[in-house]
C-alpha cells in the first residue's frame, strides 16, 4: 500500500513539474475546450502594414490623406462628406482597420479592409481622384489542430486587380492564377506573433504584399493591436491600429443598405464636393468599394466573392492539396 501511494505521489509530482516547465517556457497549450474566437483570429493574423505617405500636393493634407482611419472617422455614416471632413482641423485620424472571418470545416478566411477618406493625386492634369478608398487583403488559414491554424495564402486588392501570394513553406501553389510573390512574415513589437506584411502606395492606395509596395521616404508602419493610435507625423514607424468587426451590430455589413453610406450594393457613396477634382483631371463619384464589392473583372470569381465566397476564390487562384471544404460553417455575408 505504501509503495502504491509513493508511486502515485511520484506520478503527480512529475506531472506538476512537467506542466510548470511547459507553462514557464515557450509552449503553454490551450485547453481543447477553449475555442478561438473570430476576434482573436483576426488579431493574431492581422497584417503589419506599411503605408507610403506623400505630403506634397494640394489634396495631401500634409500627408494625412494617406492615413488609415474609420469610415465614420467624422462621427457620421455619410460617405459623401468624408473628403470634405478629412480636411477639418479636428479630423480624427486614429488608426483602424475592418475585418471579417468566414469559416469552413477545413479553413478560416480573414478579410481586412483598409480605409482612406481620399483617393487623391498630385499630377493634376493626367489623373482623377475620388472620395473614399477601400482596399484590402484576404488571408486563408488552414485548420491544422493548433489554436490559430497555419497561414497558407493571401490575395490583395490593388484598385481593380487582385494579386496572390503564399508564405514560405506553404503547400499551396499556383492554380488558374499564377502566384505573384512570397508573403513575408515579421515579428510585431506589440505581441509574440509573426504577422504577414502588407503595404499600400500613397495617393491611390493600391495594396500588395511587402515589399512589392514599400515606403518611399515618409511613411507609416501600422501594427495590429487593441488600441487605435494617431500617427505622430507622416513618418511614424510604430502606429498601433485597432480592428473593427464588419459583422458587428450596426457595423459595415449591417449598414449595407444605408443609402447615405453606400450608393449601391458594395459601393461607397461619394460626390465631388469639398474640392475633390479641383485642379485635376477630374473627380469621379461612387468609386470606392467595400469587400463585398471588390472585383477583378479578368478573373472567374464574381464581384465580392473574395470576401463572400473565399473558398471558391481560393480554389480558383491556388492548387490546394489535401482535404478542402467549400461548405461554410460560418459566413456572415450569407445573412
Amino acid at each position: 500500500m505504501l509503495d502504491t501511494l509513493a508511486s502515485v505521489r511520484r506520478t503527480v509530482v512529475a506531472a506538476t513539474l512537467a506542466a510548470a516547465l511547459v507553462t514557464g517556457g515557450l509552449l503553454a497549450p490551450t485547453p481543447a475546450s477553449a475555442a478561438v474566437t473570430p476576434a482573436q483570429l483576426a488579431l493574431r493574423w492581422a497584417p503589419i502594414h506599411y503605408q507610403d505617405v506623400d505630403a506634397t500636393g494640394d489634396h495631401a493634407l500634409g500627408g494625412k490623406s494617406d492615413y488609415l482611419t474609420k469610415v465614420d472617422f467624422d462621427g457620421d455614416l455619410t460617405g459623401r462628406n468624408n473628403w470634405d471632413n478629412a480636411g477639418a482641423a479636428n479630423a480624427n485620424f486614429a488608426a483602424y482597420a475592418y475585418y471579417s472571418v468566414v469559416e469552413t470545416g477545413t479553413h478560416w478566411y480573414l478579410t481586412y479592409l483598409f480605409f482612406h477618406p481620399r483617393d487623391w493625386v498630385d499630377h493634376p492634369f493626367f489623373e482623377t481622384e475620388h472620395e473614399n478608398d477601400g482596399e484590402g487583403v484576404l488571408l486563408a488559414v488552414e485548420k491544422d489542430g493548433s489554436t490559430y491554424g497555419v497561414l497558407r495564402s493571401a490575395v490583395t486588392v490593388a484598385h481593380t486587380d487582385f494579386f496572390s501570394y503564399a508564405p514560405s513553406g506553404s503547400n499551396w501553389t499556383s492554380g488558374n492564377e499564377s502566384i505573384d510573390g512570397t508573403l513575408q512574415l515579421a515579428a510585431s513589437p506589440h505581441d509574440s506573433f509573426q504577422h504577414p506584411v502588407t503595404a499600400q502606395e500613397a495617393k491611390g492606395h493600391g495594396l500588395k504584399a511587402y515589399p512589392q509596395y514599400n515606403i518611399n521616404g515618409d511613411g507609416l508602419v501600422y501594427y495590429p493591436s487593441t488600441v487605435a493610435e494617431v500617427p505622430s507625423s507622416g513618418n511614424d514607424r510604430d502606429v498601433q491600429y485597432e480592428l473593427i468587426d464588419i459583422f458587428a451590430s450596426g457595423g459595415l455589413w449591417a449598414q449595407r443598405n444605408n443609402s447615405t453610406l453606400f450608393a449601391s450594393y458594395g459601393t461607397f457613396a461619394g460626390d465631388t464636393t469639398g474640392g475633390c477634382g479641383s485642379g485635376t483631371f477630374g473627380c469621379s463619384t461612387n468609386s470606392a468599394n467595400a469587400p463585398w464589392g471588390w472585383d477583378d473583372g479578368n478573373d472567374v470569381p464574381g464581384r465580392g466573392e473574395l470576401a463572400t465566397n473565399p473558398a471558391k476564390l481560393s480554389a480558383e487562384y491556388f492548387t490546394i492539396p489535401g482535404t478542402f471544404s467549400r461548405t461554410y460553417t460560418s459566413n456572415g455575408y450569407a445573412g
